[in-house]
């Protein structure tokens, strides 16, 4: 079920993309889980957040279902738990895709297991179904990367409908609500790695999805003219550098314009990681801002892969927009 017209569309990170209608009181969204199994009771607290935010929620059949693949005698750990199988699972998202009536799909959250379904996703049938918003993190980063790549659309990198959605933490919801009725809201880091300033389009994700995907039919293209966004989670600093390493040696990050860091929850010692990433990063030669609240943590702002921002690391900000 591979393939798709558009496979490769935007192969240079820079490239603009189109960007899906924003939506609008009174919309329909769909809930799929391509990944992780999911809790109904955050499920449903989550969908009760977005019909608060005025839109019409729908809710992916196999969204509750749980496969385990094969375990040690005591048990599966928890990666090995799916919310249904690779087929079921790509079928939601195309079903969800695929209806007219759907005008943005939301995850329910990550884990693992989205990197198995993209060579059975049904990509002739995405790439002739409408535009839409695709909503997600961590994980999601599998879909961020292909659905640019093959369909040449901007996707919403933010919390998911059972992950910090559901808990309704007010910052991130408000911003959430304006990324996808809007243009969204500027985003504050903390501090600059590397000063200066540049615009470009904004392309990446979660550290450990993107260097997974290196090699495979689904790689990220390059960031060449791009704004760069890393974020990941319990991730030891070494693992850190060796994943930046990997995808500086892969030439992923020649001639990029510039990189936005948000949050590396659980990724040992502060200090130390800064220092992996200014030592990996900083000596690019180009503006690096850290301390984005986007990724994982308490609070969860929202970003638009694909879209344009301005980064201005002496400011401390990255603001969306600017000419698409």
């Amino acid at each position: 079920m591979s393939g798709g017209a558009r496979d490769g569309a935007g192969e240079e990170s820079g490239c603009p993309r189109v960007r899906p209608r924003r939506l609008r009181p009174g919309d329909r969204v769909a809930i799929v889980a391509p990944s992780g199994p999911v809790d109904q009771l955050r499920l449903e607290a989550g969908c009760d957040r977005l019909r608060g935010l005025g839109f019409e929620v729908a809710v992916g059949k196999r969204s509750l279902d749980r496969v385990t693949l094969a375990g040690s005698a005591d048990g599966p750990p928890a990666w090995q738990r799916l919310a249904g199988s690779d087929a079921d699972r790509a079928a939601d998202l195309c079903d969800a895709w695929c209806d007219p009536d759907v005008r943005a799909v939301l995850c329910a959250r990550g884990g693992y297991g989205a990197t198995r379904i993209l060579g059975r996703l049904d990509w002739t049938a995405l790439a002739a179904a409408d535009p839409k918003i695709l909503h997600g993190s961590s994980d999601i980063t599998a879909l961020h990367v292909a659905f640019g790549r093959r369909l040449g659309i901007t996707t919403s990198f933010g919390p998911m409908v059972a992950g910090l959605v559901a808990g309704g933490e007010t910052r991130s919801m408000v911003h959430l609500k304006a990324a996808l009725s809007g243009g969204g809201a500027p985003v504050r880091g903390t501090h600059a790695i590397a000063r200066g300033r540049a615009r470009g389009v904004l392309t990446g994700g979660n550290l450990s999805l993107l260097t997974a995907l290196l090699g495979t039919p689904h790689a990220p293209p390059p960031a060449a003219g791009a704004i760069a966004f890393l974020e990941d989670v319990a991730e030891a600093p070494y693992r850190v550098d060796r994943m930046l390493t990997q995808l500086l040696q892969a030439g992923w990050f020649d001639d990029v314009a510039g990189i936005a860091l948000g949050t590396w929850t659980g990724c040992g010692d502060p200090a130390e990681l800064d220092g992996v990433l200014a030592s990996r990063l900083g000596r690019i030669g180009v503006p690096v801002l850290a301390g984005l609240p986007v990724g994982h943590g308490p609070t969860q702002l929202t970003v638009e892969l694909g879209g344009m921002v301005d980064l201005d690391a002496d400011g401390g900000v990255l603001t969306p927009g600017g000419d698409r």
